[in-house]
């Protein structure tokens, strides 16, 4: 699946990331995010339906700032499942996560200007979008902030 989400051209068409379009490369992927993980610079889940294991998208925090006070959110979903609030429930648990377990003060996401669907999305979330700032690494990227005080934890 981590093949899949990393070089599908549906999933990836809002996102600038090296593709991951041989095993070789997905499981180079896969040996990087372990180490972030073990070395803390990444928490990662990954998301499936509640009657079947098999994995469908993923979601993360990374990219903490040297406080870590502030981390950024991605995702990726299947294209079949997009559309059924399955992400929602998913950033809705990681911002509990974030906020609450880690007792970060901020949440970005970056998303491209046309994904419609994210943005929707950070917005249902209370994400704000911050139009003075510009996402250096992809002129494309609208950045969405969430500051604890404003997302309603729940313990």
């Amino acid at each position: 699946m981590i093949l899949y989400l990393r070089s599908d051209k549906e999933v990836n068409k809002y996102v600038n990331r090296q593709s991951a379009e041989t095993k070789e490369k997905a499981l180079a992927f896969i040996t990087k995010t372990n180490n972030d993980i073990n070395n803390r610079q990444l928490y990662q889940w990954c998301i499936s339906l509640k009657n079947s294991p098999a994995m469908i998208g993923n979601i993360c925090l990374w990219n903490f700032s040297q406080d870590r006070k502030t981390a950024e959110m991605g995702y990726d979903l299947s294209p079949e499942f997009q559309g059924q609030g399955i992400m929602n429930e998913a950033v809705k648990a990681v911002l509990n996560f974030g906020f609450i377990q880690l007792g970060l003060d901020l949440i970005e996401a970056f998303t491209s200007k046309r994904n419609e669907s994210s943005k929707k999305l950070l917005l249902r979330n209370n994400f704000k979008w911050n139009g003075s700032r510009n996402d250096p690494d992809d002129p494309d990227n609208f950045i969405y902030e969430i500051y604890k005080e404003n997302y309603r934890c729940k313990p």
